[in-house]
């Protein structure tokens, strides 16, 4: 059916899109969307406003009951334009009339629903969904819909309730027959990668510009064995986003709007920060440019002194504007003082072990670099308070994600990665343990049966497209990549098992042709491919010497790596497969593919003496 609309719609905040890589397809689509200039000034509130719904397992029987269509706004708390749809669109009183007639409106906060969120991600914020009585989807809209356009819209349905163009039929996507790339599958990837990348500006990408973790990560990767073009890249992409960190309070914004990195988007959301934070750590180890660090360290300090609660653990966000006569451009521009004086712009309190899994992370790997030991307590914190806070009661080792009972695959999975992170920068052996529990909780409840994992448990009450299952692209690199590095730290098989299983998935035609940029599915079929940098200290976790020494072995830059501590009194390694000799006093020991470095005593030395091993011709 053909649905009118009187205005072209300005492009939608793209719900993650900025923040990871598997997304990207949904800012290429936002080329296409023309910008209109500012929002229409809001009428007058319509005297029978739309009363808002929350989603249910149950709405759909509803609906069917009511006969009625169902109207899903699929929004961000610190979305501007879902601000401005509330403002101007679900105000007009054309709009108010035909949703109280024929609609159960439904309102979302996509952070609270990861399996919407990861379901129609593509579609930015606010996403609109239109569905039938029984599930069916009418239709999906990305970004402000004008008055008009919305009305207009509504009404078609309401008269011929059959889907319309924006509605496609979602093919199957069937898993590779191996667990890894092909070597085409790779040169594809790799090129598009290299061809992607914008030589003026930096960034990968020809309208919004962001910081991609998975992108920063494989051009480190690349320079590290020697690639001068990816060392370029990563630089100039590192240097231009420097501009989209707050010179005032820290924190970086989600995105520029204009390819020359100077136009911020202000909202700061915490994989923005998560993400940009990790980038610029990683390059501070492998560059050893102070600019580097001192921007994660600036991103840390956002996160702590904006987004920690006072028990600490993290809230999800910080909205872009301060409000509706105050935006993020007039606001921003302000010194400390100036921007206090006016007020603070709202911050989401929400707290999900999703991005709190993500700001440990984070810390670790910034502590990694510096040694500051407040990151580490920092991230020490934020753990605790989600395990007594958030972990699923009836069974050990998964995470709900709020303080319901509701289950998703991206909590459980980024506290297992804060744990092993947590476990490779201290040798803490409970950390590893609580990954091991973590990991079997995703494997029993978000294992899809043919590849790959789902983002959450199936739903019996499900209907119409919400009873499909959704795989979500980033979370089933990320759970390759984190499964593959614990089989390496723990030695068990299974684990090996479950980044395959991920792989059968991500390695298949109907995923690696679908996306102009999948840096993160090479890097987790590179790792796939081979054993992690090994460094081990061996030595008492009190002795200032075996400290040093672990402190170089954590600084070592290499993305792909496993560090071990082995305090004697603790008994064997988690994964014993080298025997290291006791000297009597603190070493460290490099080791790869069978074989070992002689012992290193100084920590000055230790990343010399892997080099030395890594260069080395294989026995």
């Amino acid at each position: 059916m053909y649905v009118p609309s009187s205005a072209v719609s300005p492009p939608a905040h793209p719900a993650g899109f900025m923040h990871r890589t598997g997304r990207l397809l949904g800012l290429l689509l936002l080329a296409l969307i023309a910008w209109p200039g500012r929002a229409p000034a809001a009428p007058a509130p319509p005297r029978g406003p739309i009363q808002w719904q929350t989603w249910s397992n149950n709405l759909f029987a509803r609906a069917q009951r009511e006969n009625r269509l169902v109207l899903l706004d699929l929004e961000a708390v610190w979305c501007h334009w879902c601000h401005v749809m509330d403002e101007t669109t679900y105000r007009d009183p054309d709009v108010v009339r035909i949703v109280g007639q024929r609609y159960i409106a439904v309102k979302v906060d996509q952070d609270s629903h990861p399996e919407l969120s990861n379901r129609y991600e593509d579609y930015g914020w606010p996403a609109t969904i239109v569905f039938a009585p029984d599930g069916r989807e009418l239709a999906r809209r990305r970004g402000y819909i004008p008055p008009p356009g919305m009305s207009a819209m509504l009404q078609a349905f309401a008269d011929d309730p059959s889907p319309g163009p924006s509605v496609t039929a979602q093919e199957e996507t069937p898993p590779a027959a191996a667990g890894a790339l092909t070597p085409e599958q790779r040169q594809q990837l790799a090129q598009r990668f290299v061809e992607a990348y914008d030589g003026k500006y930096g960034g990968w990408g020809s309208l919004h510009k962001f910081i991609s973790l998975d992108q920063i990560e494989w051009s480190l990767v690349q320079a590290r064995a020697g690639d001068t073009r990816h060392e370029h890249m990563a630089r100039q992409t590192l240097d231009a986003a420097l501009g989209l960190i707050d010179p005032v309070w820290g924190g970086v914004s989600q995105y520029s709007d204009s390819t020359d990195w100077k136009s911020p988007h202000f909202e700061k959301i915490m994989a923005s920060q998560t993400q940009t934070l990790r980038s610029y750590a990683l390059a501070s180890m492998q560059f050893g440019e102070a600019r580097y660090g001192d921007a994660a360290r600036r991103i840390a300090r956002y996160l702590t002194e904006f987004l920690r609660s006072p028990e600490g653990a993290f809230y999800t966000s910080q909205d872009a504007d301060l409000g509706p006569k105050v935006d993020g451009h007039r606001y921003y521009a302000l010194d400390d003082a100036g921007r206090r004086k006016l007020g603070m712009p709202r911050i989401d309190r929400n707290i999900y072990p999703r991005e709190n899994g993500w700001a440990i992370a984070a810390l670790v790997e910034l502590y990694a670099a510096t040694g500051d030991r407040a990151l580490l307590d920092a991230a020490r914190g934020a753990t605790t308070w989600i395990e007594a806070h958030r972990a699923a009661p009836s069974e050990g080792g998964g995470f709900r994600h709020g303080e319901g009972d509701r289950l998703f695959l991206g909590d459980t999975l980024a506290m297992a990665q804060a744990y092993l992170g947590l476990y490779a920068a201290t040798g803490d052996r409970a950390q590893l343990a609580h990954a091991e529990a973590a990991t079997r909780f995703i494997a029993a409840h978000f294992r899809d049966k043919e590849a790959g994992f789902d983002t959450a448990p199936p739903v019996p009450e499900a209907r119409g497209a919400l009873a499909r299952p959704v795989r979500q692209l980033d979370e089933n690199v990320d759970l390759a990549r984190f499964a593959n590095r614990l089989h390496h730290y723990t030695g068990k098989d299974e684990y090996r098992q479950l980044a395959e299983h991920a792989m059968h998935y991500l390695a298949s035609p109907g995923i690696t042709d679908s996306r102009p940029l999948l840096p993160g599915i090479l890097l987790a079929d590179r790792e796939l491919g081979q054993p992690p940098v090994h460094i081990t200290v061996v030595g008492q976790k009190d002795d200032p010497k075996a400290m040093e020494l672990f402190g170089a072995a954590l600084r070592y830059p290499a993305i792909y790596k496993r560090t071990e501590w082995w305090d004697r009194r603790e008994g064997p390694l988690p994964h014993a497969d080298v025997p290291y000799p006791d000297l009597g006093k603190a070493a460290a020991f490099a080791c790869e593919k069978n074989a070992c470095s002689l012992p290193v005593f100084e920590p000055a030395k230790v990343a010399a003496a892997v080099d030395r091993l890594r260069r080395a011709p294989p026995k």
